[in-house]
């Protein structure tokens, strides 16, 4: 059995984000077509970590996965990843493993499709500010998204280390036809003013003040992955059209929306449905101007089966990667 090993390298290759893009459209719009089984992460707890196991198979585009991630919060201290993660793909007709994929890359580039795929469907066409929280690998992911769906002018950079921040800002500075980048001196000056505002944080706390938003503000929030933590405060999420990647997961993970649930601050129908059934034409995206637009991502396990595919397709085509005798 020859299974073919692709890097972080080959996987971003193989998977330019407008292509990426692309691949989350129909994954998602599988997912909310009830085209796709997928189970909830599976999590096991260690004595020294947590390690989650996210299959999915999508059944118009046969495509059967699954993703495993590793998060070993002491690993930084012995010069190690905190998360680690490795994706595979499988033949749908037989179930042998065709690939193992850097989950690390993969995670990123089909995260940060997501938020531009929410972008390209709920932001105002002529947004032109981002405000981005954090400097971590998915803030430039989704950065890096918004900017295939949008003629971004202006990125205003606002994160808690000031040397992470600084690199961030350098780097885009330095991409092609690079918009005009500011280090926001305060969430507040981060935030007004912006079209679209990117929260990709570790916060157990709100990242800004919805009050400081203005009109026809589109935000994406992807940092908080668990009840506890919320990186987008009530007032935001009270005022905005609400839309998920998966209903399932987020109202059993999302603390953004769990945590004023449990307020009853809103309620479940409250939240407007799926990005998938945008896709599909089921429910509206934008529907005016002004409103505010609110995209909630948790990660679902159809984003790593349909990224993993469509990277196995191109690297086949490219001939990347090493194929290993197992």
């Amino acid at each position: 059995m020859k299974i073919r090993i692709l890097t972080a390298d080959d996987v971003r290759q193989a998977l330019p984000m407008a292509e990426a893009i692309e691949v989350m459209r129909s994954a998602f719009g599988q997912l909310s077509a009830n085209q796709a089984d997928v189970p909830l992460r599976t999590r096991l707890q260690t004595d020294q970590g947590l390690m989650l196991l996210m299959p999915a198979f999508l059944k118009q585009s046969r495509e059967v996965g699954f993703k495993l991630v590793s998060l070993w919060a002491d690993n930084p201290a012995k010069g190690l990843p905190a998360v680690i993660a490795l994706a595979a793909v499988l033949d749908p007709d037989t179930g042998l493993p065709r690939a193992l994929i850097n989950g690390e890359a993969l995670t990123a580039i089909r995260t940060g499709a997501a938020g531009g795929l929410a972008a390209d469907l709920l932001s105002r066409p002529d947004s032109r500010v981002v405000a981005v929280f954090g400097s971590g690998v998915q803030a430039r992911a989704q950065l890096a998204a918004v900017r295939e769906v949008r003629q971004v002018e202006e990125v205003r950079i606002f994160g808690l280390s000031p040397e992470s921040v600084e690199r961030f800002a350098a780097e885009v500075a330095g991409w092609p036809a690079a918009p005009k980048v500011v280090i926001a001196g305060s969430r507040k000056d981060a935030v007004v003013g912006a079209d679209i505002v990117i929260t990709a944080t570790t916060s157990t706390r709100p990242v800004f003040d919805g009050r400081d938003l203005l009109p026809g503000t589109h935000i994406t929030g992807v940092g908080s992955y668990a009840p506890h933590m919320q990186e987008v405060d009530e007032v935001t999420v009270q005022y905005s059209k609400i839309v998920v990647d998966s209903l399932k997961a987020c109202l059993a993970e999302a603390g953004d929306l769990i945590i004023p649930l449990e307020k009853h601050i809103i309620g479940k129908l409250d939240i407007h449905g799926e990005l998938g059934a945008i896709v599909n034409g089921k429910i509206p995206g934008r529907e005016s101007r002004d409103e505010i637009t609110f995209f909630k991502s948790v990660g679902v396990a159809v984003q790593d089966a349909a990224a993993g595919a469509a990277v196995l397709r191109a690297a086949e085509a490219q001939g990347l990667g090493k194929l290993v005798e197992l």
